[in-house]
């Protein structure tokens, strides 16, 4: 039962410590909009999210209102594109991209995700299609996200769709060079993707979701840092603890949230992604959170600890609030998302070699990363083989966002605004992995992925 107390401190959370739930993402079932024409197929996609997610913003703003707790942004996923588009035989899958970004702005959304491809297996001939794609769909669209799934821990990592993904982020930022090569920032190439993500860019309805679905996103870096300060100088168990006590308070107030949007749009109700998304306002970092439990500044010797610990509170602090905890679940590390880590990066305390091995123990991967634009494509796609080494082997989910930006060296920026934030150009290796990435096919699954 709740007391005064506990009312009060929920208020001061939404007041001063930027609590919030980041999205509500309704997740759209597209495989029945198929067609042997493209254009029919793109009209299809157009008509049903329309109808289906037409109510989500009113919704969402009675909800706001009512609650009095913000809802950032709305968003719609739908079905992975390849699969719906491949029964066309068109070459580019670009007209069902404009038909997304169009329903979107219709149903008055932030973003939308699935214009993606699932290929940690092998490719199939629409998922080709759609890979090659990306770059002119991300560059004439505006609210639409792709992602690109090429590996996992049961099959292993697909090296050949690696090597076009390296290619296809090259492409895509030259595509998008005039806006500071923004197509990136929607552009995920994931290792274990969920199928129930709410976040973008690498949110998308898998094909084992209902025909309709809504998933609510979490944040509350700024709530975790406030409450750090209460435990100043006391052990690392106190401070899981307390992390704890949080993520349960705030996974409480999204379940409140994702049911009441559910009951109100008569669709069932899929999961509360808790997730300490950041954003670069003062006040809602991850990264001054591990600042607070004694590093100087977040990149230094004991980060990656300091990380774990944070990740693995959240986790089970959301797990005892809600039955219907899922998606990614944890810490995200976004650079250009969180203003402690930009200082960070531009201090050169946080590096790229960091980052990756914070992959390990946090919720998704290297994120909203920008290098300098002249990086080959295979070395980008040997990024995206590392990381998604880590999520094959340790059985969880990693991706890469990288944004080679254009014409952008080390000490350069790029400003996207917004939720986007800025992202400082970081220093990768010059040594060349061509050799390696030319190589192709299959990187075995791991001996633990035989379970049954």
């Amino acid at each position: 039962m709740l007391n005064t107390f506990d009312i009060l401190q929920t208020i001061d959370m939404l007041q001063s410590q930027h609590l919030d739930i980041r999205t509500v993402t309704m997740g759209v079932n597209l495989l029945d909009c198929a067609h042997p024409d493209i254009d029919a197929c793109a009209r299809r996609v157009y008509d049903k999210i329309c109808r289906q997610a037409a109510r989500l913003l009113p919704v969402c703003q009675g909800i706001e209102a009512e609650l009095g707790i913000p809802i950032v942004n709305k968003r719609i996923s739908v079905t992975p594109v390849a699969m719906v588009a491949q029964a066309s035989g068109a070459a580019d899958y670009t007209p069902v991209a404009k038909a997304m970004d169009r329903a979107a702005k219709t149903c008055g959304v932030d973003f939308i995700g699935g214009f993606s491809a699932l290929v940690q297996k092998g490719l199939t001939d629409g998922d080709r299609r759609l890979m090659e794609s990306i770059p002119r769909a991300l560059a004439e669209t505006e609210l639409v996200c792709a992602s690109v799934n090429v590996g996992s821990t049961k099959a292993g990592i697909n090296m050949d769709a690696v090597a076009v993904m390296g290619r296809i982020v090259k492409s895509t930022a030259a595509a998008t060079a005039d806006r500071g090569s923004i197509g990136c920032a929607k552009l995920v190439v994931f290792c274990n993707a969920v199928e129930d993500n709410p976040f973008m860019a690498g949110a998308f309805h898998g094909p084992g979701e209902p025909e309709c679905a809504v998933n609510v996103g979490v944040s509350g870096p700024g709530v975790v840092y406030a409450a750090l300060q209460d435990v100043k100088g006391k052990p690392f168990d106190e401070v899981a603890e307390l992390i704890k006590k949080t993520a349960f308070r705030i996974t409480r107030m999204g379940q409140l949230v994702a049911r009441t949007a559910a009951d109100r749009l008569g669709v069932p109700f899929g999961v509360v992604d808790l997730s300490l998304a950041p954003t670069p306002a003062v006040g809602d970092s991850v990264a001054r959170i591990l600042e607070e439990m004694g590093l100087s500044v977040c990149g230094a010797h004991g980060t990656t600890a300091a990380l774990a610990l944070l990740n693995d509170a959240v986790k089970k602090g959301g797990l005892m609030a809600s039955g219907r905890v899922g998606g990614l679940s944890g810490a995200f590390i976004p650079v250009s998302e969180d203003e402690g880590m930009i200082a960070a990066a531009r201090s050169g305390t946080l590096t790229l070699d960091k980052l990756e091995a914070m992959t390990c123990v946090c919720s998704v991967g290297l994120d909203m990363i920008a290098v300098p634009g002249d990086t080959p494509a295979d070395t980008i796609a040997a990024i995206i083989a590392d990381e998604a080494a880590i999520g094959m082997v340790n059985n969880k989910t990693t991706a890469v966002r990288l944004i080679p930006a254009v014409g952008c060296g080390v000490g350069d920026s790029v400003d996207f605004g917004g939720l986007l934030g800025t992202a400082p150009i970081m220093p990768v290796h010059t040594e060349s992995a061509a050799a390696f990435i030319a190589r192709g096919g299959h990187i075995p699954a791991p001996l633990h992925s035989l379970k049954n």
